[in-house]
C-alpha cells in the first residue's frame, strides 16, 4: 500500500459508495457519521457499514442508540462503524465479540455480563486486535478503489480483475467486489464467471439491489427470461424507485407480449426518471402500446 492513503471530495465519496446527497446530509443530521472535508478509508467504511444496515432495515434511530451504547462501554473504540463488526439482527443491531454475539441497541446484554467476563471480552478487543481489523478492511477497500480507478481510465480487464480479486482476499464478503467482478466478466460475455460472482455477491447480501438487477441483465441476455423475470423483481421489491430496473422489466413485458405491464412499468420508469437520456425511448415505447391498444380495441387505461 502507498504510505499515505488516498482521499476522496465529498461528490467523489457519494460516486464511490453509490449514495445521495440527500442520504449522505440525513445521516449528518441524524449525526450516526461526521461530516468532513475529505473522505479517507475510515470515512468510507464508517459509511459502508452504515449503509449495509440501512439496507437491512435497521432504522436511523436504533443505529443511533446502537452507536452511542457502545461507544459508552467501548471505551478504546474510537468509532463503532469502522472499528467493530456490527450487523443487523432483525431490525436491530447486533456486534460481534471473541465470536459471541451482543445486542447493541441498548447496551443491556453488555451489562448483563459479570464484570470479570466483560473485562475479558474488551481485552480482546484491545486496540491492538482492533487496528489489526481494521487494517484488513483498509486494505480491502484500498484494492476496491483501485479497481474502480482502473476501470473508470479503461485499464485491461486483467488488471482490474486482479485488483477486485485482492480485495476479496482481504475481505471475502466483500459484495461490491464481487459485483464489480462480474461485471467485468459479463463484458467479456464469460457467463458463467459472471453468474457466479453475482449470486456470491446475492449469497452475502440477500438485500442488494444492484446485484439482482445484474443478475437479471445476465440472464436476459441469455434468453433465460423466467429468471430474468425473478431477478428483476427482487431489485424492485429492495428498491421501489430502481429505474433501471423499471426499465428492463417494460421490455421484457413488452418482448413476451405483456402490454399491460409493460406499460405499467414505462410509466413507473417516467415518473422516476423523467429527465434521463432514455426518457425518450421510454415514451416513445409507451406511445406505441397505447396506440395499439386504441387500434386493437383493447383499451383498457393503458
Amino acid at each position: 500500500m502507498p504510505a499515505t492513503s488516498p482521499t476522496y471530495s465529498r461528490r467523489e465519496a457519494r460516486r464511490l459508495l453509490r449514495i445521495t446527497e440527500a442520504q449522505l446530509s440525513s445521516w449528518e443530521k441524524q449525526k450516526l457519521v461526521a461530516p468532513v472535508e475529505t473522505y479517507g478509508f475510515r470515512e468510507l467504511l464508517a459509511i459502508r457499514t452504515l449503509i449495509k444496515l440501512r439496507k437491512d432495515r435497521v432504522s436511523p434511530q436504533k443505529i443511533r442508540l446502537a452507536l452511542h451504547a457502545l461507544s459508552r462501554k467501548l471505551k478504546h473504540v474510537s468509532n463503532p462503524l469502522t472499528d467493530l463488526k456490527l450487523y443487523a439482527d432483525g431490525k436491530r443491531v447486533r456486534v460481534e465479540i471473541d465470536g459471541r454475539a451482543m445486542e447493541a441497541e441498548s447496551g443491556q446484554l453488555l451489562l448483563d455480563f459479570r464484570p470479570a467476563e466483560l473485562n475479558r471480552l474488551l481485552e480482546f478487543r484491545a486496540k491492538q486486535d482492533v487496528k489489526s481489523e481494521m487494517t484488513r478492511r483498509v486494505d480491502a477497500e484500498h484494492w476496491f478503489e483501485r479497481g474502480l480507478e482502473l476501470e473508470h481510465s479503461g485499464a485491461p480487464a486483467s488488471q482490474v480483475i486482479e485488483a477486485y480479486q485482492k480485495a476479496l482476499e482481504f475481505d471475502p464478503r466483500s459484495a461490491g467486489a464481487l459485483v464489480n467482478l462480474g461485471t467485468v466478466f459479463y463484458n467479456a460475455r464469460n457467463w458463467l464467471q459472471a453468474e457466479k460472482h453475482y449470486k456470491a455477491a446475492i449469497a452475502v447480501d440477500l438485500n442488494y439491489a444492484l446485484a439482482h438487477f445484474d443478475l437479471a441483465n445476465l440472464y436476459d441476455e441469455r434468453g433465460d427470461r423466467a429468471k430474468a423475470l425473478t431477478h428483476y423483481q427482487e431489485a424492485l421489491r429492495i428498491a421501489p424507485n430502481y429505474g433501471d430496473a423499471h426499465y428492463n422489466l417494460a421490455l421484457l413485458y413488452q418482448g413476451t407480449n405483456q402490454p399491460m405491464k409493460a406499460v405499467r412499468h414505462w410509466t413507473e420508469y417516467l415518473r422516476i426518471d423523467p429527465t434521463s437520456d432514455w426518457s425518450a425511448v421510454a415514451r416513445r415505447e409507451l406511445s406505441k402500446l397505447r396506440k395499439a391498444a386504441v387500434v386493437g380495441g383493447t383499451n383498457q387505461e393503458l
